[in-house]
């Protein structure tokens, strides 16, 4: 008999206005989006898409409202990169920058938006 696979966890109303509270400010449409299907999820390329438990602390710890006000970290590659979103836009493009140096100035686009850049991380080429 073949084993079940199991089905992901959607982060529930509690956990997301628990991340919103830690983060405070606002939190991506999008991003809500993914947790109400996907508590967060981890690539096989090491790519790490924040749950709503871990944001909170993850933006505390690096600092994000101080270095990179008006941003949101979302998530990581695992080897120093953050992906960011515009806190306060549902439409905003991520944005990649080097954990060490959160300066929006020095911040690479690369998507156009958080759907197309999960997309991006699904199985195939991108890893």
């Amino acid at each position: 008999m073949a084993e079940a696979v199991p089905r992901p966890v959607a982060a529930t109303p509690d956990d997301v206005l628990r991340a919103r509270a830690e983060t405070a400010t606002s939190l991506p449409a999008p991003l809500v989006a993914l947790w109400s299907v996907r508590n967060g999820l981890h690539t096989e390329c090491g790519v790490a898409v924040y749950s709503a438990g871990d944001i909170g602390e993850r933006n505390a710890t690096y600092e994000v409202a101080r270095y990179a006000p008006g941003f949101l970290l979302v998530g990581d590659d695992s080897g120093g990169r953050g992906f960011l979103l515009r806190a306060d836009d549902p439409d905003s493009a991520v944005f990649s920058s080097g954990l060490g140096d959160l300066e929006p100035a020095g911040f690479d686009v690369v998507a156009a938006d958080f759907p197309s850049w999960i997309e991006s991380l699904g199985p195939g080429p991108s890893c």
